[in-house]
């Protein structure tokens, strides 16, 4: 049986390969999936196709079934909606979520598998590691009814942030990028939009998910007396200066960072990886809104000749779904399969 991979080869080429699988299930409690839909994470993703990862980060930031190591040729993605091919009867059949790469085909442990519920549409549920990361910011945060918040940088999980957010009773959420044309996704998710050089000052909380110094600067510089910057992007090898003279100490201002990784201690007793995927579907399922962040579909067979426009640092639009064939369809053209 063959499937096709979207490898990282070397920093800034992409290739789809060929993946033999084996035709009966490697373990008993394993299912076959074929993939419908999965989400390309444009700002880890980016660190990933430009080499930019670490040595340091090899081992904490591989993806839960990544194969290869960093920095190429690796396989790497945590984003696939499927459905079930061969399973148990609970299963077969069915459509799921998976921490998985970008990749046709795969045998998965049936417990890596999490239903998605309901009306929950496959491109919206490659939302799910995202939406992980930004209740787990919230979380982080403190957030409460009636906190007055900035969200600094709109792409998904900037988003994704702000709109879990303004659902808060009397919050008032503002969010800012320098892409000005990602104001109009902040108006369909009911957010206020600022300009860079127009932000709201005594914030309580203040997110930055720009991945840049300047952002978390944006951040602090938003915030009233006590006031916390959560860092939620994550830098890769790129070094952050901050201005910590002027009010930083007078304010007695908090930087923290948040880290999808790891369910925050306070929760930890109650809440697993598990239930908290399931609470990020449960929220897709019932915001259809959510699908304005998926501005790009991108046809699986033709993201190596895609990915470079697409991972640029100050991409245009929201969020990237990845369309794959119709079963029975997983040939791969010779042109799509290297990039330039």
């Amino acid at each position: 049986m063959e499937a096709h991979a979207l490898v990282y080869a070397a920093p800034r080429r992409a290739e789809i390969r060929p993946v033999a699988l084996p035709d009966a299930p490697p373990g008993p409690d394993h299912v076959l999936v074929r993939a419908l839909a999965s989400g390309l994470s444009r700002g880890t993703e980016r660190l990933v196709f430009e080499g930019r990862v670490p040595a340091s980060e090899h081992a904490r930031m591989r993806a839960p079934m990544q194969v290869g190591d960093f920095p190429f040729p690796v396989r790497y993605g945590y984003a696939l909606a499927a459905e079930v091919e061969q399973g148990p009867p609970e299963l077969a059949g069915k459509r799921v979520f998976a921490l998985h790469p970008h990749q046709t085909r795969a045998w998965l442990p049936a417990r890596a598998c999490h239903l998605l519920p309901p009306g929950l549409p496959p491109a919206r549920a490659t939302l799910a590691a995202n939406m992980e990361t930004a209740l787990t910011a919230l979380w982080d945060a403190g957030a409460g009814p009636g906190d007055r918040i900035l969200v600094v940088g709109a792409g998904v999980v900037g988003c994704l942030i702000a709109r879990l957010a303004a659902r808060m009773p009397g919050c008032e959420v503002f969010v800012t990028d320098r892409v000005a044309e990602r104001a109009r996704i902040a108006g369909e998710l009911a957010v206020t939009w600022r300009a860079p050089d127009d932000l709201p000052a005594g914030c309580d909380l203040a997110f930055n998910c720009t991945g840049a110094g300047a952002g978390l600067q944006a951040a602090l510089d938003a915030l009233g007396p006590e006031g916390r910057a959560v860092e939620v992007s994550w830098h890769g090898d790129a070094e952050a200066t901050l201005r910590l003279g002027g009010a930083f100490h007078a304010l007695r201002l908090t930087v923290a960072s948040s880290q999808v990784g790891r369910v925050p201690p306070a929760r930890a007793p109650r809440w697993d990886g598990p239930r908290r995927l399931a609470a990020a579907l449960r929220i897709l399922a019932k915001d259809p809104a959510l699908d304005a962040l998926i501005e790009h579909r991108a046809p699986f067979f033709d993201l190596p000749a895609r990915l470079p426009a697409l991972l640029a640092p100050g991409a245009p639009g929201g969020g990237v779904a990845i369309a794959y064939p119709p079963a029975g369809r997983d040939g791969a053209p010779a042109q799509a399969r290297t990039a330039p």
